[in-house]
């Protein structure tokens, strides 16, 4: 894998998406202060911006431009930066640290942090509504709402939190435990590059299908590596206290299958992803990093 253009296209993407972050979050001195400090630390702090990425990456190979879907990318992140504060809180999983800094509840407190991460979820949707940028026309614009709100919902992101938290000290078999992280995980990685293709309404159909089965199979194994990860991996790269899983008794890909397994398991689902970018030309090549990026990833 090309490192090096890998890590050249993500630092791109990190710069636009954070820019946009910054034009859309209010400014912190700006009443309320203190919620909108909290708002600012949980979204601009240190991350992988791997959802942001994956929007621009599908961009790029159906032949958008970038700035075309700045407001995508950052919806995709605001809803990714909320559900963060809001795992993180004690009645969830209860963690102390994200991204090598105090969580947000730890850095302000719990009502801030809950309310803050309210605030991010809505203002992703407000950023979609309201960006006059976003291609497609008002057709599109409603489509990636639509995404947006099933991704993050009872059918995507917040019910598969509500399967994890059910599914805690039980035992669950990998169906079980796959159908959890599609929700949980998978939901808002496949929003996104989805939201990307609803920006080009012309795409040819099985282009698109063939971008959401990417989007899954890569969302599947990225829970795969997290999982793998918290058993593994560094703290310090992890930047989050390693081993919650196993302390909160959480069913895992490793813990079912076995540490081998689960590789292999990841691996192969990084081939049907790229099997899925068959069609695709060069521009896809993003793409095809991020999706080898995955299951060698440390942090």
């Amino acid at each position: 894998m090309p490192n090096q253009d890998l890590g050249s296209f993500r630092a791109r993407c990190r710069a636009r998406v954070e820019a946009a972050l910054d034009h859309w979050l209010p400014p912190a001195g700006i009443h309320p202060t203190r919620l909108h400090e909290a708002m600012r630390y949980a979204a601009l702090g240190s991350g992988k911006r791997i959802r942001p990425t994956l929007v621009y990456a599908t961009a790029e190979a159906i032949g958008l431009a970038p700035e075309d879907l700045d407001g995508a990318a950052c919806a995709v992140e605001l809803i990714h930066a909320y559900s963060l504060i809001h795992d993180d809180l004690p009645a969830m999983d209860d963690d102390d640290l994200r991204r090598g800094r105090p969580t947000c509840h730890r850095a302000f407190d719990e009502a801030t942090a809950i309310l803050a991460g309210d605030a991010l979820q809505t203002l992703a949707f407000q950023v979609l509504a309201s960006d006059e940028a976003l291609p497609g026309g008002p057709a599109a614009r409603v489509g990636m709402i639509e995404t947006l709100a099933r991704a993050a919902g009872s059918r995507g992101m917040a019910g598969g939190q509500a399967l994890d938290l059910a599914a805690e000290g039980g035992e669950i078999d990998l169906a079980m435990l796959e159908n959890i992280h599609i929700h949980k995980t998978g939901a808002l990685i496949r929003g996104g590059v989805r939201m990307a293709t609803q920006a080009s309404p012309g795409l040819a159909r099985p282009l698109a299908e063939g971008l959401d089965r990417y989007a899954k199979c890569l969302g599947l194994a990225f829970q795969i590596r997290d999982d793998i990860l918290d058993v593994e991996g560094d703290p310090v790269l992890l930047g989050k206290t390693g081993g919650k899983d196993q302390a909160q008794e959480k069913a895992t890909y490793p813990a079912l299958m076995g540490l081998s397994a689960a590789r292999e398991a990841a691996g192969s689902l990084i081939d049907q992803a790229l099997a899925s970018l068959a069609p695709l030309d060069g521009r896809a090549d993003p793409l095809r990093w991020i999706a080898a990026y995955m299951v060698k990833r440390d942090r």
